[in-house]
């Protein structure tokens, strides 16, 4: 009888009320009643109750012995429970399974984990040591069924739009896409290695001049970079594309938008909502999504990554106190931040901030509390009247707020106040989770200056396009001048993370050389490492243009998660090892002897 049977869900049970049906799963808590046994069923869908009378006589001798994660098989007849007796906190609350046969699929040790979303809390290396019973929990299968509808959305979105889904190598060549590469050593060439793709950049782009007119891609990414909580370890997915004959930017942030609005409003629930006033001035007809210049950013929030979800912009007070006697003003930068009902903030509270501002690399944090019509603060007395009511106007600064002050190098001050900035909207809770807040950076700098290495580098990468092309390059001969280039790239944030990064792609091998040129590499070297991109370029190249969406951030945001290890099903821990695999791990002798490469011991 029960072979014959087919499984149902826990969701479709209500559908069989006096009906026989076969259910499967595992022992989410189990009551003896004496008389009878009541086994709450879980299956990847919800709970049903399952009731074994001692009528049933195997059964009920089973029953008794099953424990918690012990996977059954039940048949039996779903019938309404009574009115007393109904559960309105499960789906299947109103119904229940009466058991005439119960057979044991597998038993369970006892868990190490808790795999119910109530209970204590489990470690997260725990956790992701047992993640397959972490897993079972229902709030983790529903970011599993989630996510799968996620993807299906990002597929059907891209299809729609004539996109090709083309699939890029896994063992590619070493590129300097900004990380440390994965090397994986060559067995048949020996001493060679391949580099697992940091992105499918060059692939992505040969496919362009290939005619393929407009690519996408789900792609895996591997980079050996540091992990912290909205980046993984090692690998990681985005939503790659790239579109022929496109010279703008802008074309592309068209192209995308709606996809980010919908997966916004449509799948994640939230309302798209903008609450920088400064930043809404650089909205461009068309569109609902700013369009901020890098350089604006950073001087109005000191990131490039702002959350927009809140104002508190950092307000340029040098021309104002230019004539200032107060020494700790008389610097080449002087900002301030206005945080509102800052006056609340205790003793203790400010001098954390002032901790934090110090550890950024400032001397101190000068401020003025707004209190009953005066300004409470350790600086007023060496302020001038004028000066304070000057202040007070610029910041917009009323009763109940509290002005704090950076005052330095431009670069630094707007670091510090940058980071102030997210510290102030931390407390005060002015991040509205149920809010989401788009913006575009645009106009990056082409070039940047290395601190480590005391020398020009590239800002993004080398394959993006400089504003003016070729022109612009050969007009740049002192460092200032080049680190006045502007590069076609583009970042997209949403609520302070840099979800997607695209550009203008430099299809110009005369152009590739000359970016080169200028931080004094030589065209071998050029052809040396991106050979293959350089020959296609040089068989009629279109221009395109395209970007990357990280989706694992993307889906973390959306889901109000704490970490994006909590949004991927097998990740890796905080200090990059995978505790449920063990990996990294030795390998043994005769396999390092194949790919000619010897272990050396930290000494």
């Amino acid at each position: 009888m029960v072979i014959d049977m087919e499984r149902t869900k826990s969701r479709e049970l209500k559908e069989f009320i006096g009906k026989e049906v076969l259910v499967e799963g595992w022992v989410n808590s189990r009551r003896d009643h004496g008389g009878l046994i009541f086994i709450d069923l879980r299956d990847d869908e919800g709970i049903i109750q399952l009731v074994v009378t001692p009528e049933t006589e195997d059964s009920f001798k089973l029953a008794e012995t099953v424990r918690d994660e012990f996977v059954l098989k039940a048949v039996g007849k779903i019938r309404e429970r009574a009115e007393e007796l109904k559960n309105p906190n499960i789906e299947t609350g109103d119904i229940e399974l009466v058991v005439s046969e119960l057979i044991l699929l597998n038993r369970s040790e006892p868990l190490p984990v808790n795999t119910h979303d109530d209970g204590p809390e489990t470690g997260e290396d725990l956790r992701l040591k047992y993640r397959f019973l972490d897993l079972r929990r229902p709030s983790m299968q529903r970011l599993i069924r989630k996510r799968s509808e996620f993807y299906q959305i990002l597929r059907k979105y891209m299809t729609d739009l004539d996109f090709v889904e083309v699939t890029t190598p896994i063992l590619a060549n070493s590129s300097p896409e900004g990380a440390r590469d994965f090397l994986v050593p060559s067995r048949l060439k020996s001493g060679l290695f391949y580099a697992l793709p940091q992105a499918p950049q060059q692939f992505k782009q040969l496919l362009m001049v290939g005619g393929v007119p407009r690519y996408f891609q789900i792609a895996p990414c591997f980079r050996d970079e540091d992990p912290r909580a909205d980046r993984l370890y090692g690998d990681f997915y985005q939503l790659d594309l790239e579109v022929a004959f496109v010279e703008d930017g802008e074309t592309i942030r068209k192209l995308t938008e709606p996809l980010m609005e919908s997966l916004a409003t449509d799948f994640g629930g939230k309302k798209i909502e903008i609450s920088s006033e400064f930043a809404k001035q650089f909205i461009k007809e068309g569109s609902s999504i700013p369009r901020i210049p890098y350089q604006v950013a950073m001087d109005v929030y000191g990131v490039d990554k702002p959350d927009l979800r809140y104002g508190m912009e950092m307000v340029d007070l040098t021309d104002a106190l230019k004539d200032t006697e107060f020494k700790v003003f008389k610097s080449p930068c002087v900002k301030a931040l206005c945080v509102k009902n800052g006056a609340s903030l205790s003793r203790s509270q400010i001098d954390n901030f002032t901790d934090e501002a110090k550890k950024l690399g400032a001397g101190g944090l000068a401020y003025i509390i707004y209190e009953n019509g005066s300004e409470k603060s350790p600086i007023a007395k060496f302020l001038k009247a004028e000066e304070l009511a000057k202040i007070k106007e610029l910041t917009g600064a009323e009763d109940g707020d509290a002005v704090f002050f950076g005052a330095d190098e431009r670069d630094k001050v707007n670091k510090v106040l940058g980071q102030l900035r997210i510290s102030f909207a931390e407390h005060f809770n002015l991040a509205d989770k149920n809010k989401v807040a788009f913006c575009w950076i645009t106009d990056f700098p082409f070039y940047e200056w290395n601190d480590g290495e005391e020398k020009l580098d590239f800002g993004h990468n080398p394959f993006s396009m400089p504003k003016g092309g070729l022109e612009a390059l050969e007009s740049a001969k002192t460092d200032e001048e080049k680190l006045a280039i502007v590069a076609d790239q583009y970042d997209f944030v949403m609520n302070g993370i840099e979800v997607c990064s695209g550009a203008v792609r430099n299809y110009n091998p005369e152009i590739m050389y000359k970016a080169f040129g200028l931080l004094g590499y030589d065209k071998a070297y050029v052809e040396a490492r991106f050979g293959g991109m350089l020959n296609a370029f040089k068989f009629g190249a279109p221009p395109h243009a395209g970007c990357a969406f990280g989706i694992d951030r993307i889906f973390m945001e959306l889901m109000d998660a704490k970490s994006i290890r909590d949004v991927v099903a097998f990740p890796k821990n905080g200090s990059g090892i995978d505790l449920m695999m063990g990996s990294p791990s030795a390998v043994d002798d005769y396999q390092l002897e194949d790919l000619h490469i010897q272990s050396i011991e930290d000494e």
